[in-house]
């Protein structure tokens, strides 16, 4: 678990007593006790009442707090206040600031504010983590270290510039090098000292957004970006390690953050989490995916949902109200597919500024006769009684689906063929087909050992990095199914084309090369005929967005184009290479296509469902110590109707033993465990 001196699934999120007066501390006391929070995150921003000046520390405030949320039966999540700097810091030290891509130079204000390659920004983010380990390494209410908050943003001054070459030295060794990974001699770029290398920002390589002449360049520039805002975090970490080295220490993640790479990231962090604040209208699957992609970031451990709104938020377009129950159906979602906390931003609604109208659990009106309090209350009555009955369950899954943030930059800095083509979402449509099947998923990395696996996706794999495609081969030729599509195989790490056809080093073990990729524009279709039946799939589907013109060399075809001078031409192939199969899918297919396509995998698999569900009925399942729970969920406003088959249950929220044909109510959990 994560610290066992709290052996349940945490429950409470983000507090700032400094922002309120004492009389409302002890409201605060009195509430949380009534909802069962047992955990706090404190100190989030609060770097300038700690450091005042730059030689003056002050943590009085933090030293009351810490002693009265321990007196009063509350755990701390103690962040190290870093996500924004001082104002003084701003003032006296200008190479804190960031530059942004049109070369302006930022003023103080907001937050994420700090240049990751300021020498000041290091030296007093480290310090004052080191500070706050070495005074509260023995508080009995210190659960876990919170470094910074939410990491992000970019930075194009001139200490990013110099450390930018510094960094290519280290990776290319010589300049020859160098200019031919980034194919510098066209356009006449290349370089002779690497004091002419610059940043690719608005001013010189790159125009708008996702937008560079050189993919290379720019390629490196996000890497270089993400391991700097790293190199800030493992600084405050190993400062906190030195005092406290059996507290855990995260920072919360993102989902799908595009800026940073988290599964490099996560190789730092002793327990992912994140913050989830889906939109009224976001798919389920997609908050499933994303909840799958933070438990793969470390092969399959449990996380913490460090933040979600107890509401609604308030930076949306639109900032809906969470209808009754779906909160608590949310929160289980989360712990359903790893997670062991679940906490909110926030505990108390700030009276002013951005965040005053973000849901809270103590709404302005500050009392607990609110909707909102009494279903944060019964949530939290039930994480007491599920105690630690699920903590360090994990998920037994056959099918990964492999994502790669290098992979996602790469696709969206090229320069076409389609502004249409969205790496995520070709992802999720695979993960949301699976979903639909309640078929178990992983959302894995191109490290992760495949041979855990059954069936491995790998959706729109355009950069193929050095040792992938033999990876494949191996886990093919053992016996594994492979899945790749349309636009994979193309380029190596630098986004250089690999010459001889595409898709590249994937070739071989699909059986197939490809001559052309035809764009079409949004109201354009083709068509995917099934060549006889395939399972459940026969006749003709839709596509779109990008068709590969393929040549089967050696692979079976299964189905072909229906129209355009490409007609007759493969479209889905399979490949049997040693005792596995791999599979191209050389177009984007609609939904019932991806459906059926995706049963059939994994019926040839042996890979079952974990329940028949109906339409809007989620099922997860993680396993411990020989018990397997299994988690429905209805995402329906209405009741819905469960067969559960030969088998009886014990129903962990009610105590209730349920076999044969059940309803779940509308936006209702049900947590099974096999009789």
């Amino acid at each position: 678990m994560i610290n066992s001196k709290l052996p349940k699934i945490w429950y409470g999120g983000d507090y700032n007593p400094e922002q309120w007066e004492q009389e409302i501390w002890r409201e605060d006391e009195r509430m949380f006790k009534l909802a069962g929070i047992d955990v706090a995150t404190i100190n989030v921003f609060s770097w300038a009442l700690n450091q005042p000046s730059e030689h003056d520390y002050d943590f009085a405030w933090l030293d009351e707090q810490m002693d009265r949320l321990h007196q009063s039966g509350t755990y701390v999540c103690l962040a190290t206040s870093t996500g924004a700097h001082p104002a003084w810091m701003a003032r006296q030290y200008p190479d804190v600031r960031r530059v942004d891509k049109n070369g302006h130079k930022r003023q103080f204000g907001g937050r994420h504010n700090s240049c990751p390659n300021s020498p000041t920004y290091r030296k007093y983010s480290a310090a004052i983590a080191g500070k706050l380990a070495e005074r509260y390494k023995d508080h009995p209410a210190l659960l876990i270290w919170h470094v910074s908050n939410e990491y992000g943003g970019m930075c194009y001054c001139e200490n990013c510039a110099a450390e930018f070459r510094v960094w290519l030295q280290k990776k290319y060794g010589t300049l020859e090098a160098l200019n031919k990974a980034w194919n510098t001699r066209f356009w006449g770029h290349t370089f002779y000292d690497w004091e002419e290398i610059v940043p690719p920002s608005d001013l010189s390589e790159e125009w708008g957004h996702n937008r560079t002449n050189f993919q290379g360049i720019s390629l490196d520039y996000r890497r270089f970006m993400s391991n700097s805002i790293l190199d800030c975090y493992r600084l405050e970490y190993d400062a906190i390690k030195q005092h406290t080295p059996d507290i855990p220490v995260t920072t919360n993640l993102m989902g799908f953050y595009p800026e940073l790479d988290y599964f490099e990231w996560a190789k730092y962090l002793d327990v992912v989490s994140w913050d989830n604040y889906p939109s009224l209208d976001t798919p389920v699957s997609f908050t499933a995916m994303t909840h799958d992609l933070m438990r793969g970031l470390k092969s399959g451990k449990p996380f913490m949902l460090m933040e979600q709104t107890p509401s609604q938020q308030n930076w949306q377009p639109y900032n809906s109200l969470k209808r009754p129950g779906v909160m608590r159906l949310w929160s289980y979602q989360a712990v359903a597919r790893g997670a062991d906390t679940v906490l909110f931003f926030q505990l108390r609604r700030s009276v002013g500024a951005c965040e005053k109208y973000h849901g809270a659990v103590i709404e302005h009106v500050g009392h607990e006769n609110t909707r909102v309090f009494r279903e944060c209350a019964e949530l939290g009555r039930e994480l007491q009684q599920l105690g630690d009955t699920l903590l360090d369950a994990r998920s037994q899954a056959k099918v990964g689906i492999v994502y790669d943030w290098e992979n996602s930059w790469a696709t969206d800095l090229t320069s076409g063929p389609s502004v249409a083509l969205d790496y995520v979402k070709e992802v999720h449509k695979f993960y949301h087909a699976l979903f639909d099947l309640n078929i178990q998923t992983d959302m894995i990395g191109v490290e992760e050992d495949f041979s855990k696996y059954d069936l491995v996706i790998a959706p729109v794999m355009y950069m193929v990095k050095a040792g992938f495609a033999d990876k494949v081969e191996r886990f093919t030729e053992a016996g594994g199914t492979f899945v790749t599509t349309f636009f994979s195989g193309i380029v190596n790490e630098n986004d250089i084309v690999t010459l001889g056809g595409y898709p590249g080093e994937l070739r071989k073990v699909l059986g197939i090369w490809a001559e052309e990729i035809d764009a079409l524009f949004p109201d354009q279709r083709n068509e995917i005929v099934m060549k006889g039946q395939w399972g459940g799939l026969k006749g003709s589907y839709e596509c779109g967005l990008l068709c590969d013109l393929v040549h089967a060399e050696g692979a079976e075809v299964l189905a072909e184009y229906g129209q355009d001078f490409y007609r007759g031409m493969p479209v889905l192939t399979r490949n049997k290479f040693g005792k596995g199969q791999a599979y191209y899918v050389a177009s984007s297919p609609d939904e019932s296509f991806m459906k059926g396509f995706l049963a059939n995998l994994c019926e040839e698999a042996g890979i079952q469902p974990l329940l028949a569900a109906p339409e809007g009925v989620e099922t997860a399942e993680r396993s411990k110590d020989g018990r397997s729970f299994l988690f429905v969920l209805n995402h329906n406003a209405e009741d819905s109707e469960l067969e559960l088959g030969g088998n009886k249950f014990k129903e962990l929220l009610s105590d209730a033993e349920l076999a044969g044909t059940t309803t779940i109510p509308g936006r209702g959990v049900l947590i099974l465990e096999r009789l």
